[in-house]
């Protein structure tokens, strides 16, 4: 093994677990505090309403969660690097349609209600978000993947 190689490998890894890390600590977050809370933050976006927002604070902080835990420990990598990209791109557009409709939000809701950041700030973080997925998708060190000798 090569010294680039080695990089692209560690590269990969550190990239698998800082964005499964921000999507189990996003989800946990969400999923310990009231669902009520997340569907207030989510009912600020103005595309459902009060009905659908409740259900999806109920649903997204496990999905979160798992698609985060999924990609962390390397299960499925590549189906769940994709998987989290979806829901990446999916927050990309909520934000900006708020962003673009001047709405008021004041907490985003992406972690939680305890700390938001602006639209525009949480916009350029999941685009960075988004670039780390493609060293992830394609890391299989210390992954059960690699462990299974998946190519999955």
């Amino acid at each position: 093994m090569n010294e680039r190689t080695n990089f692209k490998e560690i590269l990969g890894l550190l990239a698998r677990l800082a964005v499964g890390g921000v999507f189990v600590y996003s989800g946990v977050i969400k999923a310990m505090s009231p669902a009520e809370e997340f569907a207030y933050a989510i009912e600020s976006y103005k595309v459902i309403g009060a009905g659908p927002a409740l259900w999806a604070a109920y649903a997204v902080p496990w999905i979160e969660l798992y698609a985060g835990l999924l990609l962390a420990f390397g299960i499925f990598t590549r189906r769940s690097a994709l998987f989290i990209a979806a829901m990446l791109v999916f927050f990309e557009l909520l934000l900006g349609q708020a962003w673009l409709r001047h709405l008021p939000i004041t907490s985003c809701g992406c972690f939680g209600s305890a700390g938001s950041n602006s639209i525009g700030r949480e916009f350029m973080q999941n685009l960075a978000l988004l670039v780390l997925l493609w060293p992830a998708a394609r890391s299989r060190r210390l992954s059960a993947d690699e462990t299974v000798g998946a190519d999955v």
